[in-house]
């Protein structure tokens, strides 16, 4: 996994502990409950980690019901990003997700104005905080910028190549953050804050499911901070049909290139040229899955190598191992203690 490494500055830590002192938070509980302290905190070269920024602002957003981390003229209700997400997910394209989006928004936001607009060549996405004021250090303009370009690329299963990025303010002094967080062109000292993309793409499809949404709000804000990892196409239908499948042992290659109307052969090639394979997919769902069923204490180890599709217990504890470094029943001893 490329993005164990990836580290943010703690800019943007001290901006949210800062801004939530000043609205009457108890801070000492949001540094417990990130794993964060005041050495960190009062050092400003330390970097964190994706997991500390998402849990401290899982925290905020818990303590003072608001998603917009106090930074706004007025609270945007922890659930509210939820609630878009579910909606834009029915979407049928790119374009859609931005329209839907931002109309819902502008319906329940007060403090931020968002406007989509196309043009021939690209596509401008436009944010306004009513009260910029609020927000010196730009952390709110910065997210949520972040936000509505990761959240539309990770429904459409691929990265939305940026044209460009402009920004109200002037150069921040952390502006070295831009070029991990926006890759591409930064400008300062604009009319207003935007980015932009090549038009082509607002015909994308949506690839994920319900389900993969589901276990993506778990993890938010996580999965904005860290490198991207998407899945083209083919393997996200692939993976949607293995994890919805009752059976393991029954699922073959054939009946998921019918399901897709296309030929095994097809199919084989579309992976490859994804670079994956069926067998690794089903190997890496069976693992999840297993991960799962050997977490409950009551379930035997022979049953969950049944269910994965295992005739034998052997076969499935050498695959378990294979996959984990560890056999099942060590596995098991491990999570239940």
């Amino acid at each position: 996994m490329h993005h164990k490494h990836h580290s943010i500055s703690v800019h943007f830590a001290q901006s949210i502990v800062k801004r939530a002192i000043e609205v009457g938070l108890d801070e000492t509980k949001l540094l417990a409950q990130s794993g964060l302290s005041h050495a960190l905190l009062s050092n400003n070269e330390v970097r964190i980690t994706p997991e500390q920024l998402s849990r401290l602002m899982q925290s905020v957003w818990r303590s003072a019901d608001d998603e917009y981390l106090c930074f706004g003229s007025q609270p945007s209700r922890h659930g509210v990003f939820n609630l878009m997400a579910k909606q834009v997910s029915h979407s049928a394209s790119l374009r859609q997700v931005y329209r839907r989006g931002t109309r819902f928004y502008n319906l329940v936001a007060g403090a931020t104005k968002l406007k989509f607009e196309e043009r021939e060549q690209y596509a401008r996405f436009y944010l306004a905080l009513d009260i910029p004021e609020l927000d010196p250090e730009h952390v709110l303009i910065d997210f949520l910028l972040l936000l509505w370009h990761r959240f539309p690329s990770w429904l459409i299963g691929q990265r939305i190549p940026l044209r460009k990025i402009g920004f109200m303010h002037r150069k921040p002094a952390h502006h070295e953050e831009y070029r991990l967080m926006f890759p591409c062109e930064v400008v300062y000292e604009q009319q207003s804050n935007y980015f932009e993309f090549e038009h082509d793409i607002l015909s994308a499809p949506v690839v994920q499911s319900q389900q993969s949404l589901n276990d993506y709000l778990q993890r938010c804000p996580l999965d904005w901070f860290k490198r991207q990892s998407y899945f083209p196409v083919y393997t996200r239908k692939v993976l949607n049909y293995l994890e919805a499948a009752q059976d393991m042992s029954l699922i073959s290659m054939a009946d998921i290139a019918e399901q897709l109307h296309t030929t095994i052969r097809t199919l084989r090639r579309k992976l490859l040229e994804e670079g994956t394979s069926f067998q690794e997919l089903k190997d890496s769902v069976r693992r999840d899955e297993a991960i799962h069923y050997l977490s409950q204490p009551d379930m035997p180890i022979s049953q969950v190598g049944r269910l994965l599709g295992f005739t034998e217990a052997a076969t499935f504890a050498r695959a378990f191992k294979s996959w984990t470094g560890v056999a099942p029943s060590t596995y098991r001893k491990s999570k239940i203690h």
